[in-house]
């Protein structure tokens, strides 16, 4: 496996200063920064807009993860395409068209990457597989930050591992949902490479030694 990803998610950050939040980022060697995008239908919050999107590209050169929790991606992909993301995951459950989406994501130079509900098994993806850079894990149930990890999500990653390898892609394994330092090591082990982490760096009051701690352990947990 590669080493560990780490992409915080500013959704936990000070939300009345994203751009400090970008400088813990960059600071604390994330690999990307993640972008939780809510439309108050597919999920009952409302958050990030294509505005906010298009303003954090100005202030980062750290690739943006945008997560469409939207019930109609198909309307709004272009748009924040558009404003700078540079990896895109759309939710099984809503996309109607999910090779369609997966196409255009690609075909504007960004990563396409599809998002799984706890409750959806993995094995409906086996035909995407080809068209997908990265698959995200949804390891609590999607619409707010500070959620307990729901363990089951640990054999997701295990069978999802199993189906690329059979594959022989490169499809890469994100988890999203309660991770912190004692669950990424779990996450880590099971097979996922990408780790969506918030309230666990932006709410300890050092987000920069809680971002070494759980690197530290998720790359003892590769060794």
């Amino acid at each position: 496996m590669n080493s560990v990803k780490l992409a915080p998610s500013i959704l936990a950050a000070d939300l009345a200063d994203l751009a400090g939040a970008l400088r813990i980022c960059e600071a604390g060697g994330a690999e990307m920064v993640h972008v939780d995008v809510m439309d108050g239908h597919f999920v009952p919050n409302l958050t990030f807009g294509v505005p906010v999107v298009a303003a954090l590209d100005r202030r980062t050169d750290l690739p943006l993860d945008v997560h469409l929790m939207v019930s109609n991606p198909d309307r709004l992909l272009d748009d924040y395409l558009a404003a700078g993301a540079d990896r895109v995951a759309v939710h099984l459950e809503a996309a109607v068209h999910l090779d369609g989406l997966l196409a255009r994501i690609r075909a504007a130079g960004a990563r396409a990457g599809v998002a799984v509900n706890p409750a959806s098994p993995v094995e409906l993806l086996e035909d995407a597989l080809p068209a997908l850079d990265f698959v995200l894990l949804m390891s609590v149930n999607p619409g707010f930050a500070g959620q307990a990890f729901i363990p089951g999500a640990l054999d997701k990653a295990r069978r999802l591992r199993r189906m690329i390898e059979r594959r022989g892609s490169g499809v890469e394994i994100a988890m999203d949902g309660g991770l912190d330092a004692e669950t990424v090591p779990r996450a880590v082990a099971a097979g996922v490479e990408v780790c969506v982490v918030g309230s666990a760096i932006f709410g300890r009051e050092d987000p920069l030694a809680a971002m070494a701690e759980i690197r530290s352990r998720a790359e003892r947990a590769t060794a």
